[in-house]
């Protein structure tokens, strides 16, 4: 499989791409900066430089052209502010799925984020608020998406990046807690793999860490 990952510079992309690689599929990068490239290599991915700020429909189209699946794992990321949680978090995904439709490329996974339909909770920090409402306005998004893509929801718990334990709660809905990137891109990766890929078409799961083996997790989750 040809998989495109937006933001795929990022932590937990990174790690996608290694297992994507590490089985034999072609994962692409797109990344923004060109000094992220090497990274992106050493990780099994071929970069391809696409700024989902400034891009056109019709350019990360051509981006996506020919991948069997679209992955948004982009983020605005620790110091950003208000206006680049909105411009990122959610035009972004907006964006790729735009792009993915108009390329023909169906199958949309989404990293989205514990909880986002409740809303921010009364008083959050603004940007923390912003990131929240943005979040979840993608993802109402993609689920209005159901004609021309096949999409998935993730939605991780609080990320570290301790090393994975190849064990999580995967569900509709779970009660918050951490997770490690690792185990979030060991997630992504079977759930673009068949036959869960087409089993978890339409989904919305939540993860955190658990005690069920990843595999077992998802196929548990899509049964």
């Amino acid at each position: 499989m040809r998989i495109v990952i937006a933001g795929g510079h990022g932590k937990i992309a990174l790690r996608l791409e290694r297992l994507l690689s590490a089985r034999g599929d072609t994962p692409v990068a797109l990344i923004r900066d060109p000094a992220h490239a090497d990274d992106v290599r050493a990780a099994g991915a071929e970069p391809v430089l696409a700024d989902l700020e400034k891009a056109t429909v019709t350019e990360l189209s051509e981006k996506v052209m020919d991948a069997d699946a679209v992955v948004f794992a982009a983020g605005a990321g620790p110091g950003s502010g208000a206006e680049r949680k909105d411009t990122v978090d959610r035009a972004g995904a907006v964006l790729l799925a735009d792009a993915a439709s108009l390329a023909g490329v169906r199958r949309y996974v989404m990293v989205s984020a514990i909880g986002v339909d409740d809303g921010p909770a009364p008083g959050s920090e603004p940007v923390w608020a912003a990131y929240v409402e943005a979040k979840r306005a993608a993802d109402a998004d993609l689920r209005e998406r159901s004609e021309t893509l096949d999409w998935t929801i993730l939605r991780p718990g609080r990320l570290t990046d301790g090393p994975g334990t190849g064990r999580v709660r995967l569900a509709p809905s779970v009660e918050k807690a951490e997770v490690p990137r690792d185990d979030v891109a060991e997630v992504l990766a079977a759930l673009l793999a068949e036959p869960a890929s087409t089993a978890a078409i339409g989904r919305v799961l939540e993860l955190v860490g658990g005690d069920t083996a990843v595999d077992e997790a998802v196929e548990a989750a899509l049964a």
